[in-house]
């Protein structure tokens, strides 16, 4: 008797829908890396709908944005993003400059090179992250009726941000008490989703981040410190972290990520201090897995920073950026978690040697240390936030 053949019922690629979703935002990696987040988050989402999700990424033409997109593989070994297209960008400034009135043709050619590969692309929703080159495409998509989906990370909303949201169907908040902030009449656009963090942070191992540094150690004898300013490095932190070595190296074992900027400038490290102490120019693979090793974070304001270290509960101490360079945002993102009791901030004239030493001599103590955890495991949302972005961004073109 022969075999009753079974038809095979898989979908084939062919055969699912394709969508293309367009993603915008950069100039640095904090409007990059958040993104990439929520990007897998989405494409995940995509295969479980069995849709073909064709994403691409608009950043700027110049500097770092191409490198980091296309070289982030996501959690399916493939590239979070199929494409990048780069778009003239101009730097959105509050304050007088010659470069300002450059920058007006640079937007003003970035507002037409982005109309024409949006409207060629035909994306179901643009998402942007944020980022002075966000703010053509957002303009873009609104004159081609594409919805647009924003998302601020900061504790304040930025310049882009306060435009881009002109343009949006739904605007994205990391803090319900960024509200106070937004326009009244926008006020039917928000979403709290908290902000973005890359799903390996979600799944940390300690012994990768122990291999990687090399310690030979009793956690008993002393705590770990991670001291990190950013890919290009703080100068500031740095000064404070030579100035004070060998009374650190004595309380604590200390990983240093100095920034690739500074790794020419670095001192001599003294022998003595060899077993307490090691330094990166920069860390990106090992990242989360030294984070969750650590028990005390010396770190910069900036917000990716900051929710990094807030889902692995870490204690932290911050010197956020301030100054005539900056419009402020580290010290309010820094002000807001030190509020909660997650983290003792050292700002202006208090980021000095004196002030470091007591905020680490309270960070000693494990028992302290466990209360500052808690207080950034309370202001964790329920949901991922990348996965909850990446739902709010489906609804554009599932069950549609």
């Amino acid at each position: 008797m022969a075999k009753k053949q079974i038809k095979n019922t898989k979908t084939t690629d062919k055969e699912r829908k394709t969508v293309t979703v367009a993603f915008a935002g950069g100039g640095t990696g904090g409007h990059i890396y958040p993104g990439l987040a929520i990007a897998d988050e989405l494409r995940d989402i995509c295969n479980e709908a069995d849709i073909n999700l064709n994403l691409v990424w608009i950043g700027n033409s110049k500097g770092m944005d191409k490198k980091i997109v296309e070289s982030n593989i996501g959690p399916d070994e493939k590239p979070s993003v199929d494409k990048f297209y780069g778009i003239p960008s101009g730097k959105l400034r509050r304050y007088f400059s010659v470069q300002n009135f450059i920058d007006v043709f640079k937007i003003g050619a970035g507002c037409i090179s982005a109309y024409f590969k949006l409207l060629k692309l035909k994306p179901a929703v643009l998402f942007s992250k944020g980022g002075f080159v966000s703010v053509p495409p957002c303009f873009a998509a609104k004159l081609l009726k594409i919805p647009v989906v924003t998302h601020e990370c900061d504790f304040t909303p930025g310049l882009a941000t306060k435009i881009n949201s002109r343009f949006a169907t739904k605007l994205l908040l990391s803090y319900e008490e960024t509200k106070e902030y937004i326009r009244q009449e926008l006020e039917e656009k928000i979403i709290v989703t908290g902000n973005p963090v890359r799903p390996v942070f979600y799944n940390t191992d300690d012994e990768i981040g122990k291999d990687f540094t090399g310690f030979k150690y009793s956690r008993k004898k002393k705590p770990i410190l991670f001291v990190m300013g950013g890919s290009l490095g703080a100068k500031q932190i740095n000064d404070m972290v030579f100035e004070n070595l060998e009374w650190l190296c004595e309380r604590f074992y200390v990983i240093h990520q100095t920034g690739i900027k500074n790794q020419d400038s670095m001192p001599v490290i003294p022998d003595a201090l060899a077993d307490s102490y090691r330094s990166y120019p920069f860390i990106y693979e090992q990242m989360p897995h030294v984070i969750s090793y650590a028990d005390v974070i010396l770190s910069r304001a900036g917000a990716n920073s900051l929710w990094e270290c807030a889902v692995l509960k870490k204690p932290m101490v911050l010197v956020p950026l301030c100054g005539s360079g900056t419009r402020g945002d580290q010290v309010d993102n820094a002000e807001f978690f030190e509020q909660k009791g997650a983290a003792i901030v050292l700002n202006g004239e208090y980021a000095n040697s004196n002030s470091l030493r007591n905020a680490l001599i309270t960070m000693q103590d494990s028992k302290k240390r466990k209360l500052f955890s808690e207080a950034c495991g309370k202001m964790l949302p329920k949901k991922r936030s990348a996965r909850y972005i990446a739902e709010i961004l489906t609804e554009n073109f599932i069950n549609r």
